[in-house]
């Protein structure tokens, strides 16, 4: 007997259906789409992701789930590393990699508008580690590479 694909197939989440009720960051808010509970998904979460003009959140990890991050509009800078030591930026069409437990922190680059991503990460767990870190690198080292083949412009 084949699945009934009516109920077991694709599943549309419209934009106005989107559920704020999942952890949050100082600083960002994010709102699911894709969730076990939503559309069924079994190994994906994925949601939306703004953050207001000028502002960034605090530093945190997701434990063993990985998240990449697509910019929509604006402009990305993250910061990661135990210190916060390094630092990069993305623009709209971009993809951010953030692998599991590294602590990190987005922020809006822009003065004057807001920054909005798409997330999708590797598990249904709403993992949020929001962390204190005291000794923050005032001055991150900048990071251009894109991987060991490919080099940024």
């Amino acid at each position: 007997m084949s699945p009934d694909w009516r109920t077991r197939g694709v599943r549309v989440v419209r934009s106005g259906e989107l559920d704020s009720n999942t952890p949050q960051t100082p600083g960002m808010t994010r709102a699911a789409a894709i969730t076990a509970a939503r559309a069924g998904a079994e190994k994906l979460w994925a949601g939306t992701v703004d953050i207001e003009p000028d502002a960034k959140t605090g530093a945190h990890h997701h434990g063993p789930v990985e998240s990449v991050i697509y910019v929509v509009s604006g402009r990305a800078r993250m910061r990661w590393g135990d210190r916060l030591e390094y630092v990069a930026e993305a623009g709209p069409g971009d993809f951010i990699y953030v692998p599991p437990y590294v602590p990190h922190q987005e922020i809006n680059a822009e003065a004057s508008e807001p920054l909005s991503c798409v997330v999708v990460r590797s598990g249904q767990e709403a993992v949020v580690v929001n962390l204190d870190l005291p000794d923050v690198e005032p001055n991150p080292q900048r990071v251009d590479w894109v991987d060991d083949i490919h080099r940024s412009p």
